[in-house]
């Protein structure tokens, strides 16, 4: 039971930087905007311990900055950044797909092919929920199939800083033809499939997050956070999270 609790306890900051850094890429937090410790922690429903645990992880992976005395500001997030996530994804899951083409089973075919077909069937259904589940279950067979999981836990790091991957998951076409590579344990061709794809991805997430509005009218904060370019501290609030620039 102990142990139980401790667990739970260690996933809390984890699931504070998720959620941080989701609205961080949706735009709902603009670069040079602070952050708000007490009123996360209110709208998470945990302490304060947590949160200030998550914006340390979240400090490490760049997407805040920490102002001495002022506390958490949000660091600027370009679409360069975006190009070389998708840069490393594509690498990575194309070194997996790669990989489980040669150490794929007929189980392991099997699975994938029920997947592909419920996948089918959650599109014909308009099912949005079961179709990026589906997706997502895909991607991961295809993955446990190249038998690296430290790879794999690499290839994570770099997907949780990136927003919602559904737009880099494999439409149902690409699916059937990754599948059909896998069958015929074409390691290169699977491996130029997922690559490809991947990559062809960051362009649309880009869009994506030019119309959710991440780097409109936004500038970059100064070194020490505080104000935007002509010197007016930012008070900007976003009532989901409470983010504000303190007075």
């Amino acid at each position: 039971m102990l142990d139980h609790t401790a667990s739970a306890l260690q996933q809390l900051p984890d699931e504070v930087a998720s959620y941080v850094r989701q609205m961080i890429l949706a735009g709902k937090v603009r670069p040079g905007e602070f952050v708000r410790i007490e009123r996360i922690a209110e709208a998470v429903g945990v302490s304060t311990t947590p949160v200030r645990e998550g914006l340390l992880k979240l400090c490490g992976e760049g997407f805040v900055k920490t102002v001495p005395r002022r506390g958490y500001v949000v660091a600027p997030f370009t679409k360069h950044d975006v190009r070389d996530l998708f840069w490393a994804h594509a690498l990575l899951a194309g070194e997996l797909a790669s990989r489980a083409a040669e150490n794929i089973t007929p189980t392991d075919l099997d699975e994938l092919a029920t997947i592909l077909r419920d996948h089918q069937k959650a599109i014909a259904h308009g099912d949005a929920d079961d179709v990026a589940a589906l997706g997502h279950a895909f991607h991961r067979r295809v993955n446990a199939a190249a038998g690296s999981p430290r790879l794999v836990r690499l290839l994570d790091s770099v997907t949780a800083n990136l927003p919602n991957l559904s737009d880099a998951q494999l439409s149902t076409p690409q699916e059937a033809r990754l599948l059909s590579a896998l069958r015929k344990r074409a390691a290169r061709l699977a491996k130029t499939l997922m690559e490809t794809h991947i990559l062809d991805g960051a362009d649309h997430m880009i869009a994506e997050l030019d119309q959710c509005g991440l780097w409109s009218n936004v500038s970059e904060a100064p070194p020490n956070g505080a104000s935007t370019g002509n010197g007016a501290v930012l008070n900007t609030v976003v009532p989901s999270l409470g983010y504000a620039a303190p007075a």
